[in-house]
């Protein structure tokens, strides 16, 4: 199995129900709109509030994005932008009440990679993830990073799959549960690199990292700033990352492709979306408004925080990487076996 990265944007191949939470911030309007003649603008878009639901609870990279872009948003719009968590079933129960909610341009979504792991996993869904919502932009990207205990004898990636195929089944890793991003990278990498480790999956990914530095587990696939601190403390030592080329926050670490797997890549994303049938001139309008958003120094930086750059697309771009994500990890979850809980 050689060819088993990611899909990017672009359709390229190579490198790649919970208990409804009210509604938590409110952005109040700091600037009018400025020599707008697209047809959304002229129709009145928007009149009134916006709402990013968020599929998680506060706290998180979803969370934080949708709270400084809603701030920035807000501004350029004129109107407050609502930051609305939902949390449940993996990130598709605030996802389904996007892809049910009038596609008017008023009812937002900030998710990331979760998305298409966790529509590839599930037999039924209430919506389809395809049809019923419309990607506008991929806000970001970022790599996840391979990480051991700091006294495990694990020093590098190599010693990792050397010891994997030494004696399979007996090294666990963590996620942050069942369909997770991680969880499904790090079963790309038994596959692509002939090894058998053992899933042990939690609920959420803080769990996974306490029994990291615990010795429960002895791998764990993560989000760069989930393990950053203890990294920086000494307590965690960083293998590999997962991306293509190696991460701007850690250029001293090796990827996992030059480290022995030829061909891996996995990148974690995240993304604004809508409601599928949302008019065009909507998705123009916000394409380009969040567009300029992420390109500003300010943006730059806090996105920096979460192991981030910036990363706009065009719509198109980013429902190509969408469509082909989501049949990518199904093949994954089906030769892997992998059932939603």
């Amino acid at each position: 199995m050689s060819n088993l990265s990611v899909p990017r944007a672009g359709r390229s191949w190579s490198t790649l129900a919970s208990r409804a939470m009210p509604v938590t911030l409110v952005f109040s309007a700091a600037v009018g709109l400025f020599g707008v003649t697209d047809a959304a603008a002229q129709s009145g878009y928007p009149n009134r509030p916006l709402r990013f639901v968020v599929p998680f609870t506060p706290g998180g990279s979803n969370d934080i994005f949708a709270r400084v872009i809603g701030q920035r948003l807000s501004e350029a719009m004129g109107q407050p932008v609502l930051i609305d968590n939902r949390p449940g079933a993996g990130g598709l129960f605030g996802a389904e009440i996007v892809a049910k909610a009038p596609p008017d341009g008023y009812n937002l979504m900030i998710h990331s990679t979760s998305f298409t792991t966790n529509a590839a996993i599930q037999p039924k869904i209430a919506f389809d993830p395809v049809r019923d919502i419309a990607p506008i932009t991929k806000l970001g990207e970022g790599s996840l990073l391979m990480a051991v205990n700091a006294n495990s004898s694990i020093k590098t990636m190599q010693d990792l799959l050397a010891a994997a195929r030494a004696r399979p089944g007996t090294l666990n890793y963590g996620s942050s549960g069942i369909g997770g991003v991680n969880h499904l990278a790090t079963e790309v990498l038994n596959r692509m690199a002939k090894i058998d480790t053992v899933h042990i999956p939690y609920k959420g990914i803080g769990p996974a990292v306490a029994d990291l530095l615990g010795g429960q587990i002895q791998i764990l696939l993560s989000g760069i700033p989930n393990v950053m601190p203890q990294v920086k403390a000494g307590k965690l030592r960083p293998l590999a990352v997962s991306t293509t080329k190696r991460s701007a926050f850690l250029p001293e670490v090796p990827t996992i492709a030059e480290s022995g797997v030829p061909g891996y890549s996995v990148v974690l994303w995240w993304g604004l979306f809508a409601p599928g049938g949302t008019p065009r001139p909507i998705i123009a309008r916000l394409n380009q408004e969040v567009g300029k958003i992420l390109l500003s120094a300010e943006m730059r930086e806090r996105l920096a925080a979460e192991g981030a750059e910036p990363t706009p697309t065009s719509p198109e771009e980013f429902a190509a990487l969408v469509r082909d994500e989501i049949q990518f990890w199904r093949k994954i979850a089906r030769e892997a076996g992998i059932k939603p809980e």
